[in-house]
């Protein structure tokens, strides 16, 4: 396709998603949704614009789909303004360690008694689709750093937790298929790739997004500095936190993350924009502006919202690029038998079951514990570690079957949540308000 093709082409759908917005909402899609169709449309099955085998392109597919996860990795992190004291955060960790544990085991063991792989291919097969999607979730993500919706927080926080966390799952499963060096005993996997890695990766990545927060803030706030460019402090902090950490062999995806985290808890004195005389100055003139990014009780928050306005932006594009290419590419694979009977089982009974087993006795309300249970939604994170194992030498009539099972897991979860995630949500918020509301006192009984 040529490139005055590919400009009209992106034109149209950049146009139409920015003018549909507001109606897309309010129906029981999302704009995943029309990104998938459209990907097919444009790929082999139809136009055969473009055609991204993930055998012949995985290296830049991969790249692509990496730089997609750090962006909304990032963004994530900016979101969840919960205090780490506070024990909300038990919920998404319990959903990222134990859960998603779980949900590679089920996998695997369903993998292998169903689909009859090995035991190394059935473990990086459900270190691929455990990791759950921040960027296809953002109808239920955390609106903003105030957002206390356990459901929604929960749901949040795990995406961003688990890209990371499955990170030694996988490696594990290269190990198996002797792709990686476990070491004797496996003793290599769990210093390196499981505590080294996950450690490592949380502290540099909540180190550099703390220090250069508090660097930008003091230099805005005591010295009329280093103000603006805040785009490029979003694209620094993401580059310096996860180069570093992949130079050191940590967990590049959670550093990112925790430095998501950590900046956007950088304050300079206590409070936020909180009045609406702020809001309106805000919106006045440049000068406003940089007054505001200088003043010193509104430096920190001017700071997060700024990086996390451009973030989202990027977030809503490297979501449009991916979900386009995952369309065409559902034009390469092959489904096995019995992959109807696979993709079922792992919607229906592998999340509901992991997530029920991993929240025992967690305080969460029996409508939470559902839809938690159901908005597993499979994406982005799960077709970078299929680039990445492909891209680690797997067999080509392994990749094909884990190809045709990760692609396919990700259009089936795009579709069915998409659909489900505006009717389900709007009950839930229902439901909410109707037990949150007080109940009126009956009127005194009148007198004899």
């Amino acid at each position: 396709m040529s490139f005055a093709m590919w400009s009209l082409v992106a034109g149209l759908l950049l146009i139409s998603m920015a003018l549909s917005g507001t109606s897309v909402r309010r129906l029981p899609v999302t704009a995943a949704m029309f990104y998938l169709l459209v990907g097919v449309a444009l790929g082999p099955w139809m136009g055969n614009y473009f055609a991204p085998d993930p055998l012949l392109y995985s290296t830049l597919l991969e790249r692509v789909a990496e730089l997609a996860v750090l962006i909304s990795l990032f963004a994530v992190g900016l979101k969840l303004g919960l205090p780490f004291r506070d024990h909300g955060w038990l919920l998404p960790a319990r959903l990222a360690v134990v859960s998603m544990t779980l949900t590679v085991g089920l996998i695997a063991a369903l993998a292998m008694g169903l689909m009859h792989l090995s035991l190394g291919a059935a473990v990086l097969l459900g270190a691929i689709l455990a990791p759950t999607d921040p960027v296809l979730a953002s109808d239920v993500q955390v609106a903003d750093v105030g957002d206390r919706d356990r459901l929604r927080f929960s749901l949040t926080g795990e995406g961003g937790l688990n890209d990371g966390a499955a990170f030694p799952f996988v490696m594990l499963g290269l190990g198996l298929l002797g792709l990686h060096d476990l070491g004797q005993h496996g003793w290599r996997w769990m210093v390196g790739d499981v505590l080294w890695a996950s450690a490592g990766g949380l502290a540099i990545g909540g180190g550099l997004g703390a220090a250069i927060g508090r660097l930008v803030v003091y230099l805005r706030s005591r010295h009329q500095e280093s103000v603006g460019r805040d785009e490029f402090l979003a694209l620094g902090l993401i580059a310096l936190s996860y180069g570093l950490a992949v130079l050191v062999h940590t967990a590049g995806f959670l550093a990112v993350f925790a430095a998501g985290l950590a900046l956007q808890r950088v304050k300079e004195r206590p409070g936020v924009m909180e009045s609406a005389a702020v809001a309106e100055t805000l919106l006045q003139n440049a000068e406003a502006h940089e007054a505001l990014a200088t003043d010193g009780r509104h430096a920190s928050a001017y700071m997060t919202q700024e990086v996390q306005g451009f973030n989202e932006q990027l977030e809503r594009l490297a979501e449009v690029v991916v979900v386009l290419l995952a369309g065409a590419m559902l034009a390469y694979i092959h489904l096995p038998p019995r992959a109807g009977w696979f993709l079922a089982l792992l919607f229906l009974v592998v999340r509901p079951l992991s997530v029920s087993l991993g929240l025992i006795g967690a305080r969460v309300s029996r409508d939470q514990r559902l839809l938690i249970s159901w908005f597993g939604i499979r994406g982005i994170g799960s077709i970078y570690y299929l680039m990445f194992a492909i891209n680690h030498g797997l067999s080509r009539a392994l990749a094909e079957q884990i190809i045709a099972l990760t692609l396919s897991a990700v259009a089936v979860s795009i579709v069915v949540h998409g659909v489900s995630v505006t009717p389900l949500m709007a009950f839930y918020v229902r439901r909410k308000r109707r037990v949150a509301k007080p109940v009126q006192p009956l009127p005194p009984a009148a007198p004899p």
